[in-house]
């Protein structure tokens, strides 16, 4: 079987919002698996020194239009949150600790997060509001919010986050194909080519 696919996102990324819409259809075109992997870009930033769009001048301007002509091309609700950038520690130990347990639940946690917060303009750092988005899914509300504070989820995320880093990865949306990295949902047009002609 072919390798599966690596997706490294941030639940605060709109790019990694966009991206998360479509990666799965478009690997599954090409016979691919898709391994989601949340991560922290502010454990990522504190190595390259990234800012948040937002805070950056004239970029972040830019960003906010490009944002809602992104959301029109990949057909996806959107709406920029009243709180953003966000911490995502709460909905990324979230996800791996319903991943460990139902991988395809996981990811419908995921798309829901990413639409909670893109969407809806709910505040997915608050464990509560985590919580209540996977509560909905059938996920144990009193099990998960327990789980968010256990040590050992704790030091998953940062085993997951430290393992990204170390393979090069320092944005969001980035995705690795057989080795090779593509970071930005601009770029899936070239990950589907790439996919399908072995690369180039």
């Amino acid at each position: 079987m072919a390798n599966s696919i690596d997706f490294y996102f941030d639940f605060s990324s709109p790019y990694g919002y966009f991206a998360s819409e479509k990666i799965d259809d478009l690997a599954a075109k090409h016979g691919r698996a898709v391994t989601w992997r949340p991560i922290l870009l502010g454990a990522v930033f504190k190595l390259t020194g990234g800012q948040p769009l937002p805070t950056i001048p004239l970029k972040g301007s830019y960003a906010a239009h490009d944002l809602a002509r992104g959301a029109r091309l990949f057909q996806v609700p959107f709406k920029l949150p009243t709180k953003f950038p966000i911490g995502t520690t709460a909905p990324a130990r979230a996800f791996y600790w319903v991943g460990d347990r139902d991988p395809a639940l996981a990811k419908n946690l995921a798309h829901a997060l990413y639409r909670a917060y893109f969407a809806e303009d709910r505040d997915i750092s608050n464990p509560e509001v985590t919580a209540n988005v996977a509560a909905k899914l059938g996920v144990d509300k009193a099990q998960l919010s327990q789980a968010l504070d256990d040590p050992a989820v704790k030091e998953r995320l940062k085993s997951e986050v430290d393992a990204a880093i170390e393979r090069g990865v320092f944005g969001s949306p980035y995705v690795v194909v057989d080795g090779e990295p593509f970071w930005g949902s601009d770029r899936l047009d070239q990950v589907d080519r790439w996919l399908a002609s072995g690369g180039w």
